[in-house]
This record gives C-alpha cells, structure tokens and sequence, in this order.
C-alpha cells in the first residue's frame, strides 16, 4: 500500500509497509506535526504517524537526507532487526501521546447535550439574546451568503420549484444582521440562532470539519458603541458562560477538569507580530494563548506592518478595525484553541474602504450591500460560537469527530483508533 504524499513524491521503494486494518495490534508514535526545514545533513520530518506492530522499538533513528527531500526514512531496532511500519499521510493531524477519553460514549452524548443546553442559556442570559429560527440554503444573487476567508466553494444545488440554484450558507453573519432589522430588535437586545453549515474546502484534522455547526448571534448596537470596549465587554460575556459551563460539567462528571482561566487577556494582532515577529500567525497565536490561558486576539482582516494579515476576513461584514478571535490553551492537543470569531459589523464607511481594499467593489450592487451603503440596516455587532468545538473542549477530547458525527478520511479513521481516538 505504498502512498504517495501529496506533491511530494512517492514513498522510498525500500519502505517497508503494512495496513493498518490488517493489524490488530497497533501502537501508533508520532513523529512530528510539521515538516521542519534543516540544513542540509539533518533530517526534515512530514506530518506522520507511525503504527508499529507487537512491540515497542528500542530506537527511531532518522535517516539524514538533503532538506529538498520532504519524506522521512527511519529505523526501528528490534535488537538488531528491521521494523514494520504504516505511513499516514493526514496532514495536520495531531496524536497526543496517552490520550483516552475521560467519558465513554454514553457519557459523551449525554456531556454533549448538557454542555451546549447550558452554554446556550448561559449566552442568551449574557447578552441579552432571543434563539429564532434560521436557513440552511441561501440564494447566491442575494450577496448573504459569507466569503469567509475569500476563497472557499460554497454547495450549491438547484431547486426543481425555483428553476434556480441555492447555496448552503458558510455562516450567518449577514442573514442575521438583515433579521435584527425586519424583527424590530432594539439597541442592546440581538438573536441567536443554530447555524449548520457544510464546508467542502475546510482542511481537515483534529479541530475541522466539514460538517460545521455554531451558535451565530447578533444584537443591534448605536454608534457610540461601535468601540472596543464594546467588543471587550460582550467577550468578557462569553468566557463567563463557557466557564459556567466548565463549572456544570464538571461537577457532572468527576473525571473532567476545570482548566479554563477565570480572566481573559486583550491583545491586538500587531502587538503579537512586534513581539513574534520570527513566528507565522498561527504560531503567534499558540504563544498568547499558552502564555495568557485565554486571549483575545484583535484587529483581523487588515495588513499589518509586515504587509501581510493575520488572517483572512471577507470585507462585507466585520469591521477589520473592531474584530477578533477568541483562543483558549488546550491542554489536551498542547496548542490554542478557538472558541469564537466575532465584532462589531461593518458601517456604510467602513464596507466601502474594505470593499476597495479587497478590490470587491463589484458587490457594493448587491442587494444586501445596497441596503448597508444606504444606511437601511441597524448598526450590529455579532459572532460565530462553535458547538462541537465547545463540546470538544469541555469534554476534553483530542478530536473534534468525537463529540460530532461527519466523514473523515480512511487513513485519518485508523489513527485515531489506533491511538485511542474513537470518531463517531
């Protein structure tokens, strides 16, 4: 079952290989999360894992090799002997080392289903929301569809009774927007609303999925607050609702830890470039995270002074200036966590400049666009809360397919079962 990795070639021919369906017995290692460029005479490792059958090799002895050769050769000593071994080509997949799950799976579902029934009221009573009803698909000519990044396909089908094509909606930022305007909400009051969602394009590994479902709320605010001190305070919110929710789970269930901070520190996406410069984005956010237990991470969508962005924003709806992601530091996979994408929208001026940025004038004609340039549209500010990503968290699980049922990769399946991970 020699594989080969994607746009890197196949497999050494020497490699010996064994399928993992095939073994009953299976220790998987990992070996790295990441190819690591060294110079020459080192070694450079791809994301792998290692399943080795019948007993623990005494050594892994890389091979070292030009840094432009992205596959890994390796040893096992077996006293002496050669070693079986299963490559896994799933990108970004992380395998923490004596992971089990502290539920079983009737615990889990029952977890689940206290962990967001209390999360969903404690949001609500937080922020003053009202749950109403939401859609699955959109019409694509109505601009509500999100971009998100900018660059993801959304589904789209055709309707026999329309004779038109529909999307299935990325997420629900403007929908929600337009909703607050036709319900009459007032000032200080919003919505929330379950928002289901199907990303064909999403990366997939212990945190993404393809089937995505989120709490997307909404409420309206006056200009005076479109500040941050606005978005800090609903954040502050936020974390007090999810650590209730840490406080009722875990006296539910003994075997769950309390390892949420009490406080969440404010940091803008700048500051972490000056201080991390060396590091990608990513990278930067682990670091605040891992340093602060929970942050709020500022100010996404635009160039920074390095001329390159945090992150990716679509220009239609959070105002770059006034928006952020809150991260938590997840024990369990040693990495951050985000918990919520969220700010305040974008007004008349602040789409225009964004629309310009972006180069995406040409949406300024859509119907949604109109009604913002025009001023037709309550001033808002809002997110997108993840539901499984919540349950993962709090359940303390290493992989988002345990507290959500979706399709994964065949390969990703055998190495989670193999190291412990059970995917529903």
């Amino acid at each position: 079952m020699a594989r080969a990795m994607r746009g890197h070639g196949p497999l050494p021919p020497c490699w010996p290989i064994l399928s993992c369906r095939a073994a009953k017995a299976v220790r998987a290692y990992r070996i790295s999360s990441k190819i690591l460029n060294a110079p020459a005479g080192r070694c450079t490792f791809f994301v792998a894992s290692v399943a080795v059958f019948e007993r623990q090799p005494a050594a892994l002895v890389p091979i070292p090799h030009s840094p432009g050769e992205h596959f890994i050769s390796f040893y096992a000593a077996y006293g002496g002997g050669m070693g079986d071994f299963l490559f896994m080509s799933v990108k970004n997949l992380m395998l923490p080392e004596h992971y089990f799950s502290k539920l079983d799976i009737m615990e889990t579902e029952i977890a689940i289903k206290l962990a967001k029934d209390t999360f969903e009221r404690e949001l609500a009573r937080a922020l003053t929301l009202t749950r109403v009803s939401a859609p699955l698909f959109v019409r694509p000519e109505t601009g509500l569809n999100d971009d998100l990044n900018g660059v993801e396909r959304p589904v789209q089908f055709d309707i026999l009774d329309l004779g038109a094509d529909v999307q299935i909606v990325h997420s629900l930022a403007k929908w929600k927007r337009m909703a607050l305007g036709r319900y009459g909400f007032a000032p200080q009051t919003g919505l929330y609303t379950d928002m289901n969602a199907i990303r064909r394009d999403e990366e997939l590994d212990n945190l993404h999925s393809v089937y995505v479902d989120q709490w997307d709320w909404e409420k309206v605010i006056t200009r005076e607050q479109r500040t941050m001190e606005t978005v800090e305070d609903a954040v502050r919110s936020i974390m007090g609702a999810l650590c209730k929710t840490q406080n009722v789970l875990a006296d539910a269930f003994t075997a769950l830890e309390r390892f949420l901070p009490e406080q969440i520190s404010f940091v803008t996406s700048q500051q972490l470039e000056d201080e991390y410069p060396e590091l990608t984005p990513k990278e930067r956010e682990n670091a605040a995270a891992k340093k602060y237990g929970a942050v709020f991470v500022s100010q996404i969508g635009g160039k920074l002074r390095s001329g390159k962005p945090h992150d990716g924003r679509a220009p239609d709806y959070d105002d770059w200036s006034l928006n952020g992601d809150i991260l938590i530091w997840y024990p369990v996979l040693g990495r951050a966590l985000e918990i919520s994408s969220m700010g305040i929208r974008v007004d008349a001026a602040a789409l225009k400049r964004q629309l310009e940025t972006a180069g995406c004038m040409q949406r300024a004609g859509l119907p949604f666009h109109r009604m913002l340039l025009e001023d037709r549209l309550p001033l808002t500010m809002g997110g997108g809360i993840g539901q499984s990503r919540i349950c993962m968290a709090l359940l303390q699980k290493a992989h988002i397919g345990e507290v959500q049922a979706s399709v994964w990769p065949d390969d990703m399946h055998d190495a989670c079962a193999a190291s412990g991970i059970h995917l529903l």
